[in-house]
């Protein structure tokens, strides 16, 4: 239950009944309706702005709105009492009878707890990684690739329909060069001194696995052949290789992907031929000359007449060329014909994320699904800032391995996934990151991962010695469950209580907003509260978890705890950590 979509409803209902009575005009537009927790608790338990937005097409002053709604919101379940605020806003302050049954809903519903139907099975496609097969994954690439499992694991829990894509950039030159690259090293296999790695291919040593099992396969078959007829074959087997190791990284990160698709299959299919042949009959692909770049002229700048999409049309700064000097298609125009054969599929809603580099392609492709759609197709890019590896505050040094990087996997292997995984999820997506291998693996309150783990930890700490001092038979899972939770009175157990409450909202708010670090904040502040309720213990024994000569308070209390518990491991879920029981 999000009790703030619960009390929006019963407002919205309160208005119509005004409207029925007269009170208020028919037909006012209730869907912008706000209600959420203040943002000074001494002002209640929830607010709205309801008042304040039907003044203007009510005529009628907010207060005098706000006095109407007033009278009717006291007499709702659960209301206690109802103040007018400033220009207009109702604060209603909610009985601990209310709060003792929401935590009874997080008993209930286990690490359900939050699952929400308010995507309603809405079709969304997120296209994340989407890493060039051309080696192993950075760091940088895991932070797209945990973002974007991460949203679409929380969309999911918000109810909508989810597709993982990850898009195989395998058609434009960099394969090429992958594939002379790998020849090199097949040739070293056989025996052949290949030097120095010419500049421009690709230097690290992660090919001499893959050059090693292709000269077994072929044997010397390639050796003296000429290019035209090794690189075709070469550069399949190159793509298929990059591509088992691409998926090896992400599962050791716990990433997973529905579908792969491949640019070089659209290409061959006549997917970029269908797309442009549909804008060409709008009217909205031309053969023109375009403006030099604002300030410094390109080296390379030259005046000739190219292909051009009319982006400027659908908001782009300037028209984009689909065609290169050679007559192949430019990476727009097969980025154009993919996310046009992901509307077809039925993702009119599609999220991309992609690489901080990539911001100035946002409004091409912005401009692109426009046209292409018919305004119908909606594209959300998540840019994500590059991240900063440090050990114990110095910079750490490249990878041998990976030739110029520090790979996906060295990271993982270092720190382990949930590390990583939580880690970078403690910023929103388009700041910068600073990930330290001393400070995330530090058992300190200033390590989010360690003081959100620690909190599902010292509850299952809690239990097992509720266990050995009372016997697990008084305090069984039944009897948790069954506790008398009210009981739960103090202030600082409501306040604990009406925190996990806003769990619903809070993964239906991330959702919409495509924000995952929303998930890490709300953790962070709710091991805050736990953990500071059982500092609150140590100094008053009152307020201890288990009681020893008070076993129905102890129960309930318990059960409060678990219900933290509950909502720490959904959380985790969403993020694809594994909460722990006991920290070692």
């Amino acid at each position: 239950m999000n009790l703030f979509t619960h009390f929006r409803d019963q407002i919205a209902e309160l208005i119509t009944e005004l409207a029925q009575a007269g009170e208020l005009p028919e037909g006012l537009d209730t869907s912008r309706i706000t209600v959420e927790p203040p943002r000074d608790a001494s002002h209640g338990d929830v607010t709205t702005n309801a008042a304040m937005l039907l003044a203007k097409p009510a005529k009628k002053s907010p207060r005098d709105i706000a006095a109407l709604l007033a009278a009717k919101v006291e007499g709702l379940a659960g209301v206690t009492g109802v103040e007018i605020a400033g220009p207009g806003f109702i604060n209603m302050r909610v009985g601990t009878d209310f709060w003792q049954a929401r935590l009874r809903d997080i008993l209930d519903a286990g690490t359900a707890y939050g699952d929400s139907a308010a995507g309603a099975d809405q079709k969304v496609n997120v296209e994340y990684v989407s890493a060039n097969p051309t080696g192993p994954m950075h760091v940088g690439h895991a932070r797209g690739a945990v973002f974007g499992d991460a949203l679409a694991a929380l969309l999911e829990k918000a109810g909508y329909d989810v597709t993982r894509e990850y898009y195989i950039n395998d058609a434009g030159s960099q394969v090429d060069v992958l594939a002379r690259s790998l020849h090199l090293r097949y040739l070293e296999a056989l025996g052949e001194d290949i030097g120095e790695i010419p500049e421009g291919l690709y230097p690290g040593d992660y090919l001499v696995p893959a050059g090693k099992i292709l000269a077994n396969r072929d044997g010397d078959k390639w050796k003296d052949a000429d290019e035209a007829d090794w690189l075709p074959v070469i550069r399949d087997f190159a793509i298929d290789a990059m591509m088992d190791m691409i998926r090896d990284d992400l599962a050791a990160l716990g990433v997973k992907h529905d579908l792969f698709t491949s640019e070089r299959t659209l290409v061959q299919g006549g997917k970029v031929d269908e797309a442009l042949d549909f804008l060409k009959e709008q009217g909205l692909i031309y053969e023109g000359i375009l403006e030099p770049p604002k300030g410094k002229l390109p080296d390379d700048w030259e005046e000739r007449e190219q292909t051009l999409f009319k982006a400027s049309a659908f908001g782009d700064d300037v028209d984009r060329p689909v065609a290169k000097s050679d007559g192949s298609w430019t990476y727009f125009a097969t980025d154009m014909a993919y996310h046009l054969d992901k509307y077809r599929r039925g993702y009119a809603d599609m999220i991309d994320v992609w690489g901080a580099d990539h911001g100035g392609y946002v409004k091409r492709m912005n401009a692109a699904i426009k046209a292409l759609t018919g305004g119908e197709g909606v594209l959300d890019v998540k840019l994500c800032q590059m991240v900063s590896l440090m050990d114990n505050g110095e910079p750490v040094k490249m990878s041998k391995r990976a030739g110029t990087f520090v790979t996906l996997r060295d990271v993982v292997d270092k720190v382990g996934k949930d590390v990583v995984r939580f880690i970078m999820l403690t910023r929103k997506n388009d700041a910068g990151l600073e990930f330290d291998f001393t400070k995330v693996q530090e058992q300190s309150k200033d390590n989010p991962v360690f003081y959100v783990q620690y909190a599902h930890a010292r509850v299952n700490s809690v239990m097992r010695m509720a266990s050995e001092e009372l016997g697990a038979g008084p305090i069984s899972d039944d009897a948790i469950h069954g506790a008398n939770l009210g009981r739960l009175m103090d202030e600082n157990e409501l306040a604990l209580i009406k925190l996990m409450s806003q769990w619903p909202r809070i993964v239906e708010s991330a959702a919409v907003q495509h924000e995952p670090h929303r998930i890490a904040f709300y953790l962070g502040e709710l091991a805050a509260e736990f953990h500071g309720l059982w500092n609150k213990g140590n100094k008053d024994k009152g307020l201890r978890f288990i009681i020893s000569d008070d076993q129905e308070l102890t129960l309930a209390r318990l059960a409060m705890i678990r219900g933290v518990a509950n909502v720490i491991a959904s959380g985790l879920k969403v993020f694809g950590v594994t909460p722990v029981e006991e920290m070692r």
